[in-house]
């Protein structure tokens, strides 16, 4: 198994910038989260961008759906801001033989209490049972994308209600 995994920022590869009192996004966390956890598969991180979600244009989902499209593998990861999400989950409908999960966090990776690994596993575990879509994986749920939205007081991703 073949895992692409297409970085594009949001607050999972956020640091704290010291300089600036401010976070800022940073390198992808994803390759040092799956060594860490000792992962058996084959990946490829493809860094495509480096932003904060809601500073992301339609010009910015073109790319990554021109990044997922120029793929040859099947199995697709999106690392990417949650305010967001979901629109660029909707840019990507029409893959019929690709399986593709978006996941983030609401915590920087590299904090000790963030959400991300949990989030990481729960999206390679998606990837591998699924059959081909877009789906998104957040706070132990996988569902399609179009079926979700973000929960800002709660923090977490729920059904469209």
């Amino acid at each position: 198994m073949r895992i692409r995994v297409i970085a594009t920022g949001g607050t999972i590869d956020k640091v704290y910038f010291d300089a600036a009192s401010a976070y800022e996004v940073g390198e992808p966390q994803v390759g040092p989260v799956f060594r860490e956890s000792n992962v058996t598969f084959d990946f490829v991180v493809e860094s495509v961008m480096q932003k904060d979600s809601l500073a992301m244009t339609d010009e910015d989902r073109g790319l990554i759906r021109a990044r997922v499209d120029a793929s040859p593998e099947r199995l697709i990861l999106i690392t990417h801001g949650t305010d967001t999400m979901t629109a660029t989950a909707a840019k990507l409908e029409g893959f019929k033989d690709k399986v593709i999960v978006f996941t983030g966090s609401m915590q920087p990776a590299r904090f000790r209490n963030s959400d991300a690994v949990f989030n990481l596993g729960c999206a390679v575990g998606a990837l591998q049972s699924l059959p081909p879509g877009i789906y998104i994986a957040m706070n132990g749920v996988v569902a399609p994308a179009h079926t979700v939205k973000k929960n800002r007081a709660q923090s977490r991703f729920e059904p469209k209600g």
